[in-house]
């Protein structure tokens, strides 16, 4: 069942990514990734909300807690998930280990796009 609520909440965050990226390359332009930054801002924000509001103001369900935060938000951007992770290490005092893994997980993840296409590249 949990799967299910994943996948369901998985569509809908897909569904509305989609939405958003193409209204905001409308307003915005083509020249820039403003649908790409406008989700990844716009999740990260509604992270929080859900966080603090439903996971420990209201305590929901897991199943509750798995459609939003993995399935809806999951979807829409997993940028929000690296937010939150983020949140979580300097609240907890690591500020040092949140810098590092902000710059690992930016640099790393930018390297292992360059790579993947180079890979691709080089084999076609």
């Amino acid at each position: 069942m949990q799967y299910l609520l994943v996948a369901l909440g998985g569509a809908i965050g897909a569904s509305l990514r989609h939405f958003v990226g193409v209204t905001a390359t409308r307003f915005g332009g083509p020249g820039f990734p403003w649908g790409t930054m406008t989700v990844n801002i716009l999740g990260s924000f509604v992270m929080g909300v859900i966080v603090e509001l439903v996971a420990r103001r209201l305590g929901q369900s897991i199943n509750m807690r798995l459609f939003l935060m993995t399935g809806l938000l999951g979807g829409f951007t997993t940028f929000s998930s690296f937010s939150l992770d983020t949140a979580f290490l300097w609240e907890r005092g690591q500020g040092t280990l949140a810098a590092v893994y902000v710059v690992a997980s930016v640099v790393a993840g930018i390297a292992a796009l360059f790579g993947g296409l180079a890979l691709i590249r080089s084999l076609t």
